[in-house]
């Protein structure tokens, strides 16, 4: 184990130990005589002088010394009991200090760094033994309070663990703490009296990864858009490495991704996440994955055990994991032998007889008659009387819901399951037909009635005998249904293809829909009824592509498939709108109804989307395009030398898109590509991943020598295009492409051989066997990340490049506005989970706006955090903090009219384009603007800002007798009036810069006159600015005198008319207004005024400063309301 640092005189030391191993650091030492059997009095001896002379012999025999070269005094670092346990701590030092020492001029300062970090090590691990003790350690509670010390984030800021590693600053590493919470990562250090604080967002992370360099054996490097930070000399880096890419990856999806990729609701409530947590959560990831488990499924139970499979005649030894649903085996090798055992067909779980040979046995009995033996299973009593509380619960819902099953089947047609067929315009011939359709059963799967005629098929059906004996052979040695035993033998007969008669049995077994189907009985069928006659977004797409699905098969040249694929595709669109419908979807669907019944088709479509490939099927394919990338990291682990040749291997990953998103029935010949989704189903994912890397390793030789990536595309075309299967081998089913030659007449891609399915999924399985779920899980992880942040850049791109026209600030600070209101927004989202803005933001991806683009829904403010950027960022002093609140509130009205009370981007920066690049006029008329309606509001909290100050004049020109008590009309609020004409005015966008303003009155120009000196306060030219503003505001109040007393006069020469106004009309009549054009006219005969308003503002400058203050103003703020709550 690691010691603190103890010091020992060397001469000393030497007599009493042995140095084993030394370097010009360490010494590896052994106490004298330990061990030697021929020299017992030596080892009594040393023995003894050890208890009186060296406390630290007395425990353990080993121990490492860190040295100085060249001086007498050393210090004890670590010690152990036994050799290897010594040379474990050995090995690290040496792999991780060893060479980072050399960097050192002064040898004192390496020592101190290694007592650092050996310190370091230390306190790693106390927190380790002390969490496994207790949740909140005390040790971790004084981290914690060191944590919000140096970093003044706020409480909420939840600390998930920490580690002792370097951060290096070019070639010296400086040791200290890495930090990490919930939402960023932060390192500390304070050596040799120079602090280090770093604080990274892991919104900010674009990459994390593990790399070796010269002077690093092995680090973790972390990429954000500015620059790469390196940490080393972890004591686990792998444990480290792992909790990282957690706390990003859900950070980034649950922040990045507004319209939410999949993730658990522990993670979303971030106040729950603990290390113990994200633990927990990365072994239900992968269980969910290995299995292709619903989502929603809880993990309970992780224990290890033996199975009894009958066809090894032994117990095979592995990992018991238990769901909510299901308990699942995993042999200690990943795919040697799996067990899936829905609750819903068991039916007891009992203790057997324990004896040696069979040590806490645990049978699991089914429904078929069938039995499973389970043994060495640790806590066993807690384990069966937990799965046996679920497994009642879940017998009781079932009870429940058959028994109103059954009621419902009483009273209405005994026929279990019924398809329809609907349209619009049809014929009456159609009519007829659609009516045949619509009371026709259809129970079986359309390849029963439609046959695809092709050369070889009859090859094909010459095989079905054989393969069919094949597979009942198996079921009568490994079982069948779901809780089947899985093996690698099942490998071999899969990729041979399965038997159109058992196709859709298996597929439904493999995926486990069936479970789905017979817990949702008659769930399809009332989908369809829900769903008929919808008209939607996706119904539209659906309708368009309906003849595009397989348009070659028979099938779907028949109104009976286009039928049966509508309902299918409209009822999942209907169940889960989230995603409704995207293209692709089409040809699955259109061969899951070739061999599957409609409602197993449907239930094995919603398999698919919703847990063997998640987030494929969503608005922008997140997840295929994570896959894209994982693939394309598989290309330099597994293909180093094509991934050599190839420089840019993102042109191979593009042409694999379709290979995952259709599982390769776009690209290959038809029956060679249900091959493929056979494999699917049984393997999941991993399959295609295998046989991917197949096929580009078949042609390697071919895309190594490939000059431009359409010669790349045609060799992987034309290959794939002569992958048949067996039988159809004897005909193919298209002729080989003609041989395309270049320039010099050297043919770039000879013709390609004819290639069988079978051997190529032979040869993925055995080149790339060792390619696992759990590996694909964490490859995601990272590369969601990648994926995320790409798509983050795309959107920041093309809303720059969309402003970019409409404003004069530079792409540089617009860049870093950007940059700036999305870090607001995330502020909040990590620190305020009330904010109306995350709220509005979630919102407007379940219910799309289609008035609004998706750069405009992209990142938008409330009105807090709009104020916390007003005063980072506005260029002109306010004066008191009160008014500065009160300009930055009327700023806000007046940009979210039309947004729901929240600003986008695109507002906010022509907000601040006016402020720093505008002409004078365009500055005096927005601060004009900010001191009328709709902007000045009766709810503002300054007291003179009330009521009073609202001009009534200007909205209401109502020439209108007032109605009598006695006329049956009601008295008109003109209050009333006010609201709604405010209202009103929020609908429109004032597009046209020269549109009229309304006028002014006199306490509102009074206000307008406060602001202004508040502007000036600090100024240099203060007191010529305060003089000519007072110059200004006695030329306006005369010009406002004036013009009230010719408007009273009128009035006077218009109230002696024969038909006088009513009392309304002329209290509305009789106020002081004055206009923009006047107060703009009088404000240019001040020559300070002018400059003032001209003088360019530094935005540059106030970005940078903005970048340094945001989080601590946002920190402090958001800490003391805290406080007070």
């Amino acid at each position: 184990m690691w010691l603190n640092p103890e010091e020992v005189l060397l001469k000393n030391a030497l007599k009493l130990w042995v140095t084993v191993r030394s370097n010009d650091f360490f010494l590896l030492q052994k106490r004298r005589g330990h061990g030697e059997s021929t020299n017992r009095i030596t080892g009594l001896l040393v023995g003894a002088l050890d208890t009186v002379l060296d406390s630290n012999a007395r425990v353990t025999p080993f121990r490492i010394l860190l040295q100085i070269p060249g001086s007498q005094i050393s210090w004890v670092i670590a010690s152990g009991a036994t050799i290897e346990e010594v040379n474990e701590h050995w090995g690290w030092l040496v792999h991780n200090l060893l060479h980072s020492l050399s960097v050192f001029e002064n040898k004192e300062d390496a020592v101190r760094f290694v007592k650092g970090k050996v310190k370091g090590l230390i306190a790693e691990e106390v927190q380790g033994r002390q969490a496994a003790q207790e949740e909140e350690p005390e040790k971790f509670r004084e981290v914690l309070l060191k944590f919000e010390l140096h970093f003044s984030l706020p409480a909420s800021e939840k600390l998930v663990t920490y580690y002792s590693c370097c951060c290096w600053k070019g070639r010296v590493p400086r040791q200290g703490f890495l930090y990490l919470s919930v939402n960023h990562m932060a390192f500390y250090s304070f050596l040799l009296g120079k602090e280090v604080k770093l604080v990274i967002p892991w919104a900010d992370v674009t990459r994390l990864e593990r790399v070796s360099t010269s002077l690093m054996t092995e680090a973790i490097r972390v990429t954000t858009r500015k620059r790469q930070r390196e940490f080393s000399m972890f004591l686990n880096l792998e444990e480290a490495f792992g909790v990282m890419g957690q706390l990003a990856d859900i950070t980034l999806r649950r922040l990045l991704d507004s319209e939410g990729l999949e993730l658990d609701r522990v993670l979303q409530q971030t106040a729950r996440i603990t290390k113990r947590i994200l633990e927990e959560q990365a072994i239900r990831e992968y269980v969910l994955a290995l299995f292709r488990l619903p989502r929603s499924e809880k993990l309970y139970e992780v224990a290890s055990c033996s199975v009894w499979t009958p066809h090894s005649r032994s117990h095979t030894a592995g990992t018991l994991y238990t769901t909510d649903s299901y308990l699942c085996f995993s042999s200690r090798e990943e795919g040697s032998c799996t067990l899936l055992i829905p609750l819903s067909e068991v039916l007891s779980i009992e203790k057997a007889e324990s004896t040696s040979p069979l040590p806490n046995p645990v049978i699991v009995s089914m429904r078929t008659k069938k039995a499973f033996q389970l043994i060495d299973l640790q806590e066993r009593d807690e384990l069966v009387e937990s799965m046996n509380s679920r497994l009642r619960s879940l017998q009781w819902k079932h009870s429940v819901f058959r028994t109103r099953r059954d009621s419902r089947r009483s009273v209405t047609s005994p026929t279990p399951y019924y398809t329809f067929y609907y349209d619009t315009g049809l014929s009456d011939e159609e009519e007829v037909e659609e009516q045949v359709l619509r009371n026709t059963v259809n129970s079986e799967a359309l390849m029963t009635a439609f046959h695809q005629s092709q050369p070889g098929h009859n090859g094909n059906k010459s095989m079905e005998p054989v393969k069919e004996r094949l597979w009942e052979d198996h079921f009568t040695e490994f079982g069948r249904g779901v809780h089947m035993f899985r093996t690698e033998k099942i490998q071999k007969l899969v990729a041979m293809g399965i038997p159109e008669s058992l196709r859709g049995e298996l597929w439904m077994t493999f995926s486990d829909a069936c479970s789905e189907l017979e817990s949702h009985q008659g769930y399809y069928a009332s989908l369809v009824q829900k769903s008929m006659g919808h008209s939607n977004l996706a119904t539209d797409e659906i309708e368009r592509d309906l003849h595009r699905s397989l348009p070659d098969h028979p099938a779907f040249q028949n109104p009976t498939g286009i039928a049966a694929l509508r309902r299918v595709l409209t009822a999942y669109a209907h169940r889960n709108p989230k995603i409704g419908y995207c293209q692709s979807m089409n040809i699955l669907a259109s061969v899951l109804l070739l061999y599957a019944k409609e409602e197993e088709a449907f239930w094995l479509l919603v398999a698919v989307c919703e847990r063997m490939l998640p987030d494929y099927f969503n608005r922008r394919v997140i997840g295929a395009q994570v896959d894209q990338s994982v693939f394309e990291e598989l290309i330099k682990e597994r293909l180093p030398e094509l991934a050599e040749q190839v420089l840019d291997l993102s042109t191979l990953s593009s042409v694999s898109l379709s290979w995952f998103l259709t599982l390769f029935l776009s690209v290959l010949p038809f029956q060679s590509a249900v091959c493929v989704v056979d494999c699917f189903f049984f393997q999941g994912i991993k399959a295609i991943f295998q046989l991917g890397l197949a096929v580009l390793d078949a042609n390697a030789a071919q895309l190594s020598a490939c000059t431009d990536d359409g010669q790349a595309l045609l060799i992987l075309t034309s290959f794939l295009d002569q992958v048949g299967n067996e039988e159809s081998d004897r005909v193919p089913s298209t002729p080989p492409p003609p041989a395309v030659e270049n320039s010099s007449g050297e043919a770039d891609v000879p013709t390609v051989r004819h290639i069988n399915i079978t051997e190529l999924i032979n040869e993925a399985l055995g080149k790339f066997r060792d390619l696992t779920v759990r590996q694909i899980e964490r490859l995601r992880c990272l590369h969601r990340i990648r994926v995320l942040q790409s798509h983050e850049d795309t959107i920041k791109e093309n809303t720059l490049r969309l402003l970019s026209t409409d404003v004069s600030i530079s792409p540089e600070d617009l860049s870093d506005l950007y940059d700036l209101f999305k870090t607001e927004h995330f502020v909040t989202l990590y620190w305020g989970g009330s904010s109306s803005a995350a709220a509005a933001e979630a919102a407007s991806w379940q219910h799309s706006d289609p008035g609004h683009s998706f750069v405009e829904r992209q990142y938008r403010l409330d009105r807090p955090q709009f104020k916390s950027l007003y005063g980072l960022l506005a260029p002109w002093p306010s004066g008191s903090s009160q008014h500065t609140d009160t300009l930055a509130n009327r700023t806000f009205i007046l940009l979210a009219q039309d947004r729901d009370n929240l600003v986008t981007f695109k507002e906010f920066a022509s907000w601040l384009d006016t402020l720093y690049c505008g002409e004078l006029n365009e500055k005096i008329r927005l601060l004009y603007r900010l001191h009328i309606p709709p902007a000045l509001t009766e709810s503002e909290d300054e007291p003179s800002l009330r009521s009073p100050l609202l001009s009534t004049n200007r909205p209401l020109y109502v020439n209108k007798e007032t109605p009598g008590p006695d006329s049956g009309e009601e008295v008109t609020d003109y209050q009333e009036q006010l609201k709604q004409m405010l209202q009103d005015l929020a609908k429109e966008k004032e597009k046209d810069v020269d549109k009229p303003l309304p006028l002014m009155n006199q306490r509102e120009f009074i206000q307008f006159c406060k602001t202004l000196y508040s502007m000036f306060h600090g100024d240099p030219e203060e007191n010529d600015l305060f003089q000519a503003i007072a110059t200004v505001t006695s030329l306006v109040l005369q010009i406002g005198e004036a013009g009230h007393r010719e408007h009273a006069k009128a009035c006077e020469e218009k109230a002696a008319g024969p038909s006088p106004p009513s009392d309304g009309a002329l209290a509305a009549d009789d106020e002081w207004t004055v206009s923009y054009a006047q107060i703009l006219a009088s404000l240019l005969t001040e020559q300070a005024l002018v400059s003032f308003f001209e003088k360019p503002a530094d935005l540059s400058a106030k970005i940078a400063q903005a970048k340094q203050n945001q989080y601590q103003q946002r920190a402090s703020l958001l800490t003391l309301q805290g406080g007070t709550r």
